[in-house]
């Protein structure tokens, strides 16, 4: 199969090389020339994991992001949420019918960039999937190497439109073999994410030690049980959401990450040990400018807030840390974030939602 990645960031970098290893053939596209000189190089991009290290040779890299998706058949983008929509203009005038998008995870940027397509004259009969989590616990180690701790066993993965559901997830399970779980929608795989729940507690709860400390494990000692509190609080919240939707189970409680002897979750039994054991998350943050506050509180945790009040769950815990993250950050994310407000659809009824989320635009 013949698959595009998209970005230069940790995932993006991983889903090169491992999807590269999987027999596809990747054209591997960030627009940054500079940076993407090391792997031009160097004619692919070293990979450290449990294997150890060695140059995984990519198929084609290029700045050219028509040469990268003309005629591929799966096209990953695991980018910020914050970056979908640029990234969708820039991928207008270059789609095809039958091409599949793919988010890991999206934030419900299937709708976003899917609207954003058609809003840039875009008409061509694609699918866009999205997913809970990056499909790897992964950090970049220097300009042209990525660290994988661990790999995704199982994706809960929902399709924008749904009607395209089987055309999408049998090219996306080909790239992620067995791990791939389809799910109903695409909202229901926004409900999934689980960046939003795991991180906005971990990053306004540890604020002091992080701006105090040069540098904090958020997932080693910031990880303490009065956080552990907040985080399955808020993430009762999610499910409840999920349910009152009718969104089938299972929905992944955060709680099964974190129990090396429960359900096993999206990256398997063990994954919090191999993520804390790795020291890769021992990082500098800056809560005003990092992802975690950008994407997993400005627009997943608005997110989750406004799909709650859509339907009628109250989410004091998720307003809450909304709200002081807002204030952490000096900016008002129930207003500026990704809401059904600010993307047009807190009007719908539910039937609407459910044939928009069905049949696209």
């Amino acid at each position: 199969m013949n698959v595009a990645v998209l970005g230069g960031g940790n995932g993006s970098y991983a889903a090169a090389v491992d999807i590269t290893l999987r027999g596809s053939a990747v054209r591997f596209w960030r627009r940054d020339t500079a940076a993407l000189a090391p792997a031009q190089a160097a004619g692919g991009i070293a990979l450290k994991d449990f294997e150890g290290r060695r140059v995984v040779a990519i198929d084609t890299i290029t700045d050219d992001i028509a040469a990268a998706v003309s005629g591929a058949e799966l096209i990953v983008a695991p980018t910020p949420a914050f970056a979908q929509p640029d990234l969708a203009k820039a991928l207008a005038p270059h789609l095809t019918d039958g091409q599949v998008i793919f988010l890991p995870p999206g934030t419900f940027g299937s709708y976003l960039m899917m609207k954003a397509l058609r809003d840039a004259g875009c008409k061509a009969d694609v699918a866009i999937g999205e997913t809970g989590t990056l499909p790897w616990l992964c950090r970049k180690h220097g300009a042209n190497e990525v660290a994988i701790t661990t790999r995704a066993t199982r994706l809960p993965t929902g399709v924008f439109p749904a009607r395209l559901g089987d055309h999408a997830i049998a090219h996306i399970a080909q790239a992620f073999p067995d791990a791939i779980e389809p799910i109903e929608d695409a909202l229901s795989a926004a409900l999934m994410n689980a960046g939003p729940i795991i991180h906005p507690p971990l990053i306004i709860m540890n604020a002091g030690p992080i701006e105090h400390f040069d540098h904090w494990d958020i997932h080693n000692e910031g990880t303490q049980p009065s956080i552990r509190r907040a985080t399955t609080a808020l993430d009762g919240e999610r499910m409840a959401i999920r349910e009152a939707l009718g969104y089938a189970a299972p929905h992944f409680p955060l709680a099964d990450h974190y129990n090396a002897d429960g359900d096993e979750w999206m990256y398997g039994n063990l994954a919090h040990e191999k993520l804390t054991d790795s020291g890769d998350w021992r990082e500098d943050l800056d809560l005003r400018t990092h992802r975690y506050m950008r994407e997993d509180v400005g627009l997943g945790l608005a997110f989750l807030v406004s799909v709650g009040r859509w339907v009628g769950i109250e989410c004091r815990v998720a307003a809450g840390l909304l709200a002081v993250a807002s204030a952490v950050a000096e900016e008002d994310f129930a207003a500026t974030g990704r809401t059904l407000e600010t993307l047009g659809l807190a009007k719908l009824t539910r039937q609407e939602m459910t044939e928009l989320l069905q049949e696209g635009f």
